[in-house]
């Protein structure tokens, strides 16, 4: 590096150092007092756009899109400890449909068991999931379009719906904070919906949940689907055969909802530590059930076996869910399908509990990975 270079950097490391200072004086000044770093680092996102030279349409996409987040934060904030679960359709299908009362009859049944729905807030299957629900059950994230009617009244106030500008944002938050998702048939938007879901769930960028295709009795809209699924995309090695084997495909609604709480009646979490993972359940696997899971999974581990384990240093640490017990292991990391398996099996142990409570830690968290 050149003198001229090397004066130039201490020069911008210097200014860095002030502005950093002055940021967090102001942080404070503004009374922040939790997760200042991250505040600061948002703040010097923003400062860097005028550094790059953003243009104006740039700083109005940032500018709305951190506004219609904090909205949608300030939204769910409330209701943190509630499990949620989204339901996505079309906003065309009439009240007289099957899959109207189909998506009513399965949110009626989530609602009756201590959860919330949360939907796009516009007509069709929307309405219909939310009119299920009950307006203090319901939540909400409508999109402005020139065409759209107004979102629709199920909401019980403004506490419970806001509306976006942007679908990246709607479409993170439809996701970012339920447990659960059932999708019936629907254009554009569900497809492209749905299709963020799998994508999620096949890269590991979403924790394992439900996914349900829900159908009208007799209907043909997801069974094409998965048809297409599998002999277009999994015959052509785009993706692994086994990449639907995680969503259920039905006409039921007592399914969909049987399938949503049941995903949670032993496994509550996880997380990882290095190259292992740590499942966390409600009740411990007996040691004939660890020995039959091993023998079922051995493939899933890339070295070592399935074990019980107190909560890793990590854990402790961010005191996370420290009276659960836990199994660990070290998956093969594109083992997806597997890993899902696994999830049932613990859920199907005889030592399992039979029901999971709908406010569990489990159900109230949020899915959608950070990372």
């Amino acid at each position: 590096m050149s003198v001229t270079t090397a004066k130039q950097q201490h020069s911008e490391d210097t200014q860095t150092a002030g502005v950093r200072e002055r940021l967090d004086a102001l942080i404070a000044e503004a009374g922040v007092t939790a997760q200042r770093s991250l505040i600061r680092r948002i703040a010097e996102a923003g400062l860097g756009l005028g550094h790059d030279g953003a243009t104006r349409l740039d700083l109005k996409i940032t500018a709305t899109a951190v506004e219609e987040m904090r909205a949608a934060f300030r939204l769910f904030a409330p209701f943190r400890g509630v499990p949620k679960v989204t339901i996505f359709g079309s906003a065309r299908t009439q009240s007289h449909d099957p899959l109207w009362v189909g998506a009513e009859a399965a949110a009626r049944g989530l609602a009756e068991q201590g959860w919330m729905v949360v939907t796009g807030a516009g007509p069709g299957i929307m309405e219909a999931a939310a009119t299920g629900a009950g307006p203090e059950r319901s939540l909400g994230i409508s999109i402005r379009l020139p065409f759209e009617e107004a979102p629709l009244d199920v909401a019980a106030d403004d506490d419970h719906r806001i509306a976006m500008k942007y679908f990246f944002t709607r479409k993170l938050m439809l996701v970012k904070e339920s447990r659960g998702f059932i999708c019936l048939p629907g254009g554009f938007g569900t497809m492209d919906e749905t299709f963020e879901l799998l994508t999620l769930q096949q890269t590991g960028k979403m924790e394992p949940m439900p996914i349900v295709l829900l159908d009208r009795d007799g209907g043909t809209y997801w069974r094409s689907f998965a048809r297409f699924v599998v002999e277009e995309l999994a015959g052509a090695g785009l993706i692994a055969v086994d990449d639907l084997d995680r969503v259920l495909v039905t006409d039921s609604p007592e399914a969909a909802i049987a399938e949503v709480t049941g995903f949670w009646r032993n496994y509550d979490s996880l997380r990882w530590q290095g190259e292992q993972l740590v499942l966390r359940v409600r009740s411990a696997p007996s040691d004939a059930e660890l020995a039959d899971l091993n023998e079922r999974f051995s493939g899933l581990c890339e070295s070592g076996e399935i074990a019980r384990t107190a909560p890793l240093p990590s854990e402790v640490a961010d005191a996370e869910a420290l009276d659960l017990p836990r199994i660990v292991f070290t998956p093969r990391r594109r083992a997806v399908g597997d890993l899902y398996r696994l999830i049932r099996a613990l859920n199907e142990l005889e030592s399992a509990p039979r029901e999971v409570p709908a406010g569990s830690a489990a159900a109230a968290a949020g899915g959608h990975s950070a990372t």
